[in-house]
């Protein structure tokens, strides 16, 4: 009932098992034990067809909307886990060390600064009328790009248009709550939210060419902090065109302003920008946000997409002038 395959990006490593015979292709998982640790929905935008277009809102419930099929033995897999962790960031155990965050016991446990979150993993499931309409593009010149720009592999996308389901082999999302996770939906309580597009260089290995890991810590911090109150790599180019554009900002002639910034990209990537924000606002719905407070980014992408999906936003909060790193900083 769905073109693609299960398991997102992973699902070479699957095939990979399976030629070297260290997994049964016949596997079924056991699920016991493994439901949601907290409750998130049904809300009512899961019921709204424009809402969610790019996963399975209903997709942390499978084991229990389907139990009967599943003893039955039909293959019918989760793409949506949630679970509750220790999270531990060394900016903020020295946050919590220069008192700018309190230990409470209950977010920020104890003066290491070790933070209590609620996690969920999301795997992308697309909805092609809805992904097409989405980006205001035609369903049939949605298939046929993905079907020429994947080589070929899904020769479903033209052959089967009765199909409108497809599990794409990218990358899926991560979601990270501070505090009570009833609150989110809760439009009487403050929400603070810091949407990141994943960056290696910087969230992983510190590099200092952009802002990507201090804003990130900064909207942990101010997440944290507006909890205690009571209240997804970048632009999708790929780290090699990244760092290819780097090297091009760095040789600029003129110095790396934020005039050419885009233009260095577009000239190496052909495009200034892939990681389309039209898709990105379908997790919050699925959380059951109908507003945010206070906003951790200044990117203009996200805000209209998230405004124009129906969630307003009261406050866009920049990054403090004393965390964008040296090498990051454009020329005026």
């Amino acid at each position: 009932n769905a073109i693609g395959a299960y398991g997102g990006s992973y699902c070479i490593y699957r095939a990979l098992a399976v030629a070297m015979d260290a997994l049964d292709p016949a596997h079924r998982p056991d699920f016991q034990n493994t439901e949601p640790t907290i409750a998130i929905g049904p809300h009512p935008q899961w019921g709204m067809p424009d809402k969610i277009v790019s996963f399975d809102p209903f997709g942390h419930l499978t084991t229990s909307l389907f139990s009967s099929q599943i003893a039955q033995g039909l293959d019918i897999r989760p793409t949506i886990a949630i679970t509750k962790a220790h999270m531990k960031v060394p900016e903020i155990e020295n946050l919590v060390k220069e008192g700018k965050l309190k230990v409470d016991g209950n977010i920020v446990l104890n003066v290491t600064g070790e933070l209590n979150v609620v996690k969920a993993a999301v795997e992308p499931v697309w909805y092609l009328p809805g992904v097409a309409s989405r980006f205001g593009i035609d369903e049939g010149a949605l298939r046929r790009a993905l079907f020429e720009d994947t080589g070929g592999m899904y020769p479903e996308l033209i052959t089967r248009p009765d199909l409108k389901v497809f599990l794409p082999p990218i990358g899926g999302l991560s979601v990270y709550i501070f505090g009570n996770p009833a609150f989110v939906s809760d439009p009487s309580k403050k929400l603070t939210v810091r949407v990141h597009d994943e960056c290696n260089g910087s969230d992983v290995f510190g590099s200092d060419i952009c802002t990507c890991r201090p804003y990130l810590i900064y909207g942990m911090e101010e997440s944290v902090k507006e909890a205690q109150n009571g209240g997804a790599e970048g632009r999708a180019l790929g780290e090699v065109i990244k760092y290819l554009v780097y090297n091009a900002r760095k040789r600029s002639t003129g110095g790396d302003t934020a005039d050419n910034y885009f233009i260095r990209t577009e000239n190496v990537a052909g495009v200034k920008d892939m990681r389309f924000q039209a898709l990105m606002p379908d997790v919050l719905h699925w959380l059951g946000i109908t507003k945010i407070d206070r906003m951790m980014s200044m990117s203009n992408m996200k805000y209209d997409a998230i405004v124009g999906s129906g969630i307003p936003i009261l406050e866009r909060v920049p990054i403090p002038d004393e965390l964008i790193p040296v090498d990051s900083r454009f020329v005026s």
